[in-house]
């Protein structure tokens, strides 16, 4: 009863409030960004979400502020990840408010409150057809995996906690508990980045690091996440 009906309604109700609430805060950091960022503050990225009839997930647009800018070198290409990421920018995701326009797609319904934090087109062609069973439902902005190491556990943990929360079974108490969780992670700052790095790295560099796959797979993969995006 709550997976299937009630969480939509508390995850549409909680996010329209929650964007009043913080509208002054979401606000202040737009006109920021905007100066910061030297331009558009929002940063806009194509996500897989839930799966549609087709068995296919379907592909939308996660809504953040920016944290890095788009400076590029003499070729027009853009810097390295640690060379464009800020103070600003640095700030914006240690506090997690860089994440806030986030509620607009719980709003629009390609996001829940909790459920399996929706991963990059790149990653998930990388995963087994068992792991892509996390896209079996709406994902979250947060989850069980974001309350028990977020970027500082790997990749195959990640996606082991994401089908756990399905798998036990989604309930009201489980999302009240992961909420609770996520707000301590929050206000401690903690696993907001893997440990030395600025970016975590996609899953398909953490495969090749780990030598579970070839640079001939990891190449066809690559271009096979670039064909789903040009649909």
């Amino acid at each position: 009863m709550y997976a299937k009906y009630l969480k939509r309604v508390i995850d549409f109700t909680f996010s329209v409030t929650a964007l009043i609430i913080f509208s002054p805060v979401l606000l202040i950091l737009i006109f920021v960004g905007a100066i910061a960022m030297k331009g558009n503050p929002f940063f806009l990225q194509s996500r897989p979400g839930k799966k549609g009839r087709d068995g296919k997930e379907r592909i939308f647009k996660l809504i953040k502020l920016r944290t890095m800018s788009n400076a590029k070198d003499k070729d027009g290409n853009l810097l390295p990840d640690d060379q464009r990421l800020g103070k600003y920018g640095i700030w914006l995701r240690s506090t997690s408010l860089d994440e806030l326009p986030e509620l607009i797609n719980i709003v629009l319904g390609s996001l829940s409150i909790c459920g399996p934090r929706p991963f990059l087109v790149r990653d998930v062609v990388f995963m087994s057809d068992e792991q892509r069973r996390r896209h079996d439902v709406r994902p979250g902005l947060t989850g069980l995996a974001q309350v028990n190491g977020r970027n500082n556990i790997t990749w195959e943990q990640k996606i082991d906690f994401d089908l756990e929360y399905i798998d036990k079974g989604i309930t009201f108490i489980g999302d009240v508990k992961i909420m609770l969780q996520t707000v301590g992670k929050v206000l401690k700052r903690s696993d907001t980045v893997r440990e030395g790095t600025v970016s975590d790295m996609d899953f398909g560099d953490w495969l090749m690091m780990e030598g579970k796959i070839d640079q001939e797979t990891y190449d066809v993969k690559q271009t096979e996440a670039k064909e789903i995006l040009r649909v």
